[in-house]
């Protein structure tokens, strides 16, 4: 019996020993993996760098000719213009936008420059000159975007505002979350720019906004027309007040009494709470300004910001510098052929 007791705990040492070899070898495993993949991809980077070496000369001649080439590419070419334009709609006039301005760079990809020409009102030999509409978001400031949150929070269950945090709103937002848009346009001809405001002006104009833009004018009739009424009401008891007042002070014993026994009582003025009421005139008044001024700040589908400008700037980005970039390509090209040379040359010595 204490022979099996003293076997037990020395198998279980055995077991241990065993288990901690066997993951100090599978650590050992992975980290000559991980080595390894290492040391295989710097023998590539190496190999690379060796390729460049020795061409460097033939690499260097040919990026040269290739920047030449490149600049005289970029001289040869025709100058594009831009410009762009600043727009707040209303209404949600926005989303027959951001339709439309796709609608446009539809038909300039089918060549379509005669119903292009005919919806902005120009020649068709001028739409022709047009190579591309955009539309952005406008410029907004942090505030701008913190007081958009706290709108939409607002509009959410509490429970789930507690998840919906300021950065996820951000990321989350689409093109159709914005008040103000900024349009853009690219031409070759660069004063083309102001003859498409009126086309572009055209485009907020939708059955849906009508709609809106009717159905808000509705209900500041009614709420107009509700204010009208607490208004007459409250001049009525104004009036009223003001008789009540002219019989109190028109009394010849002034408010007081005399009984027959001789004693006299003082006679209670009528609380008229004149205060009250020119509170409630005012307030009245205020939301009827509130709604006119509404009305008369939103009687149209949108406003324009900033219009085009009478003379566009030219347009210029990192991919129109072929000075630039066809030396690059060339490297990459020569790079990788040598490589692949070196390669193949490697892979026939490793055989034989």
């Amino acid at each position: 019996m204490s022979k099996d007791l003293q076997q037990q705990p020395q198998s279980e040492e055995v077991d241990l020993g065993q288990l901690f070899k066997l993951v100090g070898n599978m650590f050992d495993r992975l980290f000559r993996f991980v080595g390894n993949i290492f040391k295989s991809i710097l023998s590539v980077i190496i190999f690379i760098i060796k390729a460049v070496l020795n061409n460097f000369k033939i690499i260097v001649i040919s990026m040269v000719i290739a920047g030449v080439i490149g600049y005289a590419f970029e001289k040869a070419k025709q100058p594009v213009y831009t410009s762009s334009m600043l727009v707040k709609p209303y209404f949600d006039s926005k989303f027959q936008l951001v339709t439309n301005i796709n609608y446009y760079n539809a038909l300039i990809a089918d060549k379509d420059f005669k119903q292009l020409g005919n919806l902005f009102k120009i020649e068709e030999d001028f739409a022709n000159e047009i190579l591309e509409f955009e539309i952005n978001p406008g410029p907004e400031t942090e505030n701008d975007r913190i007081l958009e949150y706290e709108e939409f929070i607002k509009q959410v269950d509490s429970t789930r505002a507690t998840e919906i945090y300021f950065d996820r709103f951000i990321e989350n937002r689409s093109i159709y979350s914005g008040s103000v848009y900024e349009i853009g346009v690219k031409s070759f001809k660069k004063d083309i720019f102001r003859s498409l405001e009126e086309g572009l002006n055209s485009t907020f104009t939708n059955t849906y906004s009508v709609k809106k833009m009717e159905k808000r004018d509705s209900l500041i009739a009614i709420d107009k027309n509700r204010i009208i009424s607490s208004l007459q009401q409250v001049d009525s008891l104004k009036n009223v007040y003001i008789k009540v007042m002219q019989e109190e002070s028109s009394s010849k014993n002034a408010g007081t009494i005399t009984l027959t026994d001789g004693m006299s009582l003082v006679q209670e003025r009528v609380d008229t709470k004149e205060y009250e009421l020119l509170d409630k005139e005012l307030q009245l008044r205020q939301q009827l300004s509130r709604l006119e001024s509404q009305k008369v700040e939103e009687d149209v589908f949108f406003d324009t910001l900033s219009s085009f400008q009478d003379v566009g700037s030219e347009y210029s980005s990192l991919w129109s510098k072929f000075s630039l970039i066809f030396p690059l390509i060339t490297f990459v090209i020569l790079t990788m052929a040598f490589f692949m040379k070196k390669l193949i040359r490697f892979v026939n010595s490793y055989e034989d």
